[in-house]
């Protein structure tokens, strides 16, 4: 393709896409042919891990690499690459038509220091999962937001257990940042800072009750002997079991049970069983604070083309096409228009919970040393039953403000 473009004189615009079911490659095909000859798209595979993303990203954009036009970003980088210019300027008119109608969650992960420096594509968020006839049994009224000591007390008292992400990974940070959050508080209070200034906000009320929840749920045993290992799919595995009860996850959850109905593997009983509503709170009085995640376009500031890249992104992002990447490859939309589409509500019957959830989503902390901050809360949060809430806010405050200093390695 590159030497067709080439030889026609059609500007070849290089996407690096984070691997999904296809659906990136399909846009940047469609695009390709809307775009009616004045550019072409091609796509390159990053590695499946965010901070090998991250890595492979940044180091070549600091060696001023032109080869890199378009990037799908994971939100909590992008203030890394943005600080030191590595991302081309959104224009005033892309950026105007790019969040109009977005959710305030993908909005707020696409910017930095108060300015939009990518436009939000796909927004990601959990939800809380439950099984309907354990929440029946153990009086719990879902229609209401719940605690998590309600959750913790409604599986301790069925005998089931609470399907949670307690892996040292990303995972785990997601957990720490939404608990903090619902709590009123912060991980970074000042997220703008230089690394050697930055104060953490873990030795609160709210960093007591996020450590408090963590350890209770690692101590008492309801979530499992595989917690300290449990990521997203594992999870899924322990609430689809006979043992499940309650979870928080990402949508995958519903096209994932669909598909194992559909082999045989679960029966149409479980995913009959299956309700959800917006992500528990910390405690009683809290705020609804779900987990944000997805995937902003970043256009790369050493591009050959970059007003080119903004031209596909506006055609890659337009609500149509991100209905139809939701409906077929299961990543929620960052437009609120596209959750009216017919695909998507056959596809996802909680699209009205994804949706709300979004607007109330949290990002995690965006500071240019997202990397220091989350590898440092997994080293101090990790294994969940050595978390306490006296100690463990103090100690992780100390490890990753010495990180921070450089007076420790990670």
């Amino acid at each position: 393709m590159s030497a067709c473009a080439a030889e026609s004189g059609t500007p070849t615009l290089t996407w690096y896409i984070n691997p999904d079911a296809g659906g990136q490659e399909q846009l940047a095909q469609t695009c390709t042919e809307e775009a009616d000859g004045a550019y072409t798209i091609e796509t390159v595979l990053l590695p499946r891990q965010a901070a090998s993303q991250r890595e492979q990203l940044a180091r070549r954009l600091a060696a001023r690499d032109s080869s890199i036009d378009i990037m799908s970003l994971d939100p909590p980088f992008i203030p890394e690459l943005a600080e030191p210019g590595f991302l081309a300027p959104v224009p005033d008119d892309v950026a105007e038509q790019t969040t109009e109608g977005v959710v305030q969650g993908a909005i707020d992960g696409a910017s930095w220091n108060d300015e939009l420096v990518t436009v939000p594509f796909w927004a990601n968020t959990q939800l809380l999962w439950y099984r309907k006839s354990v929440a029946e049994a153990a009086g719990l009224d879902m229609t209401q937001p719940v605690t998590w000591q309600q959750l913790i007390d409604a599986a301790e008292s069925q005998d089931k257990l609470l399907a949670v992400q307690g892996q040292k990974n990303e995972s785990l940070t997601v957990w720490i940042n939404a608990l903090v959050a619902s709590a009123g508080g912060e991980i970074i209070t000042n997220p703008e800072a230089s690394g050697q200034d930055i104060k953490l906000g873990l030795e609160s009320e709210a960093g007591k009750q996020a450590a408090e929840i963590i350890g209770q749920i690692g101590t008492s045993g309801v979530g499992g002997p595989g917690l300290p290992t449990e990521d997203e799919p594992t999870s899924l595995t322990v609430f689809q079991g006979d043992q499940g009860s309650f979870m928080v996850n990402w949508p995958f959850v519903w096209s994932s049970t669909v598909t194992a109905v559909e082999d045989g593997s679960v029966d149409q009983a479980l995913l009959d069983d299956i309700g959800w509503t917006t992500y528990p709170l910390t405690g009683e009085g809290g705020e609804v604070t779900p987990p944000y995640g997805g995937i902003n376009l970043g256009v790369g500031a050493f591009s050959e083309n970059p007003d080119l890249a903004y031209q596909a992104i506006e055609c890659i992002v337009t609500p149509e096409h991100q209905a139809e990447y939701f409906a077929t490859n299961g990543n929620p939309a960052a437009s609120t228009q596209a959750y009216d589409d017919p695909a998507v509500q056959e596809a996802y019957p909680m699209y009205e919970a994804i949706r709300d959830s979004l607007e109330r989503a949290v990002p995690r902390p965006q500071t240019p040393f997202y990397n220091e901050v989350s590898t440092g809360l997994q080293e101090t949060w990790h294994p969940p039953a050595s978390v306490d809430p006296e100690s463990t806010p103090v100690s992780s405050t100390d490890f990753i403000t010495s990180v921070l200093r450089g007076e420790s390695l990670l």
